[in-house]
């Protein structure tokens, strides 16, 4: 039999797929499918065909894995940002670009400078002047695009303790789905977005805003440096990324004003019908919304301009919660002991010559502690207490001296003594004349 090499699609080629397969199937149009993809109508036309003729494989782009032929010599590169770095420091692109060619010789196209400019950190997108807000127009496909936020309020009205409520509203369609936590943070963030994928399945984007949990704040490690990383990554966005949906991030509280004014809704209806149901616990507020949020969408969703689900299915349970999940990458020491949130744990593996040097621990939204080392999961047990030392090594204790005390004719006392020495000569002095008068 013959080896035939195996296609891998990724998930950025599984949304594109996604979009594809609606035109095939006439739910969407092209011109829509276009404008989502950032594509021209004839290169969605291109698509269509090869998805037709070749099945999913056919989405692959041809060039993969092949270097373009348009590509500019590594030397070229080197020699202009050299330029940039030494003689054209703070220019921008376009003047850097017109001195390179005019006093340099140097010739390479303006956006490609740009391009190489923005790598190296030579220059940074500057905006002009401040945008009028105005209305945004809804999107048109269900699936297109999830609003995500949280609200800290007192929903049980005293009942109970002061929750959460992680809300997602469909920006197409206003369909909503929610859950209470205690807390607004990574954790809850994965769990609730693990429950929205296995009920809807992933969204082609999600719409946020800048909390710690979602966006990644803080200086880049140096391996993220070399990784080409341009900003520090919330372990939620990291997890989106792998699944392949497109992070957006709200530049004010207005931009993501749809979710804002469910949760105003929710904030006069929602506490009502909780507090008619005598609802006093987080669990009892959890099976309370499975049972109201299917009516409220029956009453307030709309019809979507668009019949095309943009909804993925989500991937087998085990891989979708590896993904949403805390990792820690940990160093595996010489006695195959790993150090965790200050706890040693014993790796319990028969490596066979193929040791690895990190091993990933994983953090998983239902509390349990994993330990993986690429798609393998390891066994360990915690070590209760940390290997000691068989030799005790005294420590040598010194002497506690006295400082000495300076002498008399030491010559920092030296004036004092002197001035003794004075007072004394007149007082001898004095009582001599005394006892001369006694025997006159």
């Amino acid at each position: 039999m013959e080896n035939k090499e195996v296609l891998k699609v990724t998930n950025e080629e599984l949304r594109k797929l996604k979009v594809i397969e609606a035109v095939i199937e006439k739910k969407l149009k092209r011109r829509k499918a276009a404008q989502l993809l950032e594509l021209s109508v004839r290169q969605v036309i291109r698509l269509v065909k090869r998805v037709r003729r070749e099945g999913a494989k056919g989405i692959a782009h041809r060039l993969r894995g092949r270097k373009s032929n348009r590509r500019h010599e590594e030397s070229l590169r080197q020699k202009v940002l050299l330029q940039c770095r030494k003689k054209y420091e703070g220019f921008g692109p376009t003047l850097a670009q017109e001195k390179l060619e005019e006093r340099d010789k140097l010739y390479v196209n303006r956006e490609t400078l740009r391009q190489w400019m923005l790598e190296e950190g030579l220059w940074e997108l500057q905006r002009k002047g401040q945008r009028h807000r105005q209305w945004r127009e809804r999107r048109a496909c269900l699936g297109e695009m999830t609003q995500v936020d949280g609200s800290h309020h007192d929903w049980l009205e005293g009942r109970g303790p002061e929750l959460v409520l992680i809300g997602y509203i469909d920006d197409a369609t206003n369909n909503v789905f929610a859950r209470f936590y205690d807390y607004e943070g990574t954790l809850p963030a994965m769990d609730s977005f693990y429950r929205y994928g296995k009920r809807y399945g992933l969204p082609h984007s999600i719409y946020l805003d800048r909390l710690n949990a979602y966006r990644g704040h803080g200086k880049l490690s140096l391996a993220e440096e070399l990784a080409g990383q341009e900003r520090k990554k919330s372990q939620f966005e990291r997890a989106l990324e792998e699944l392949g949906v497109e992070v957006i991030h709200a530049q004010s509280p207005q931009a993501k004003g749809r979710i804002e004014r469910l949760f105003k809704t929710f904030q006069d209806r929602l506490i009502k019908e909780m507090r008619l149901a005598g609802v006093k616990t987080k669990e009892e507020a959890n099976r309370f919304l499975e049972t109201y949020l299917p009516k409220y969408n029956r009453r307030f969703c709309v019809q979507a301009q668009d019949r095309a689900n943009l909804h993925r299915p989500a991937p087998r349970d085990r891989e979708l919660i590896g993904i949403l999940s805390i990792r820690h990458e940990h160093v595996l020491r010489n006695d195959n002991t790993i150090r965790h949130d200050n706890k040693f744990y014993q790796i319990l593996e028969d490596w066979n010559g193929h040791r690895p040097k990190e091993v990933t621990v994983q953090e998983r939204i239902d509390g349990r502690l994993y330990v993986v080392e690429g798609q393998r999961e390891l066994k360990y047990r915690e070590v209760i207490e940390p290997p000691r030392r068989h030799l005790e090594i005294k420590k040598q204790v010194p002497k506690h001296h006295k400082p000495p005390v300076p002498g008399p004719d030491h010559p920092l006392k030296r004036t004092s003594f002197e001035r003794y020495l004075r007072r004394q000569a007149m007082k001898e002095a004095q009582g001599a004349r005394e006892r001369e008068k006694l025997c006159v």
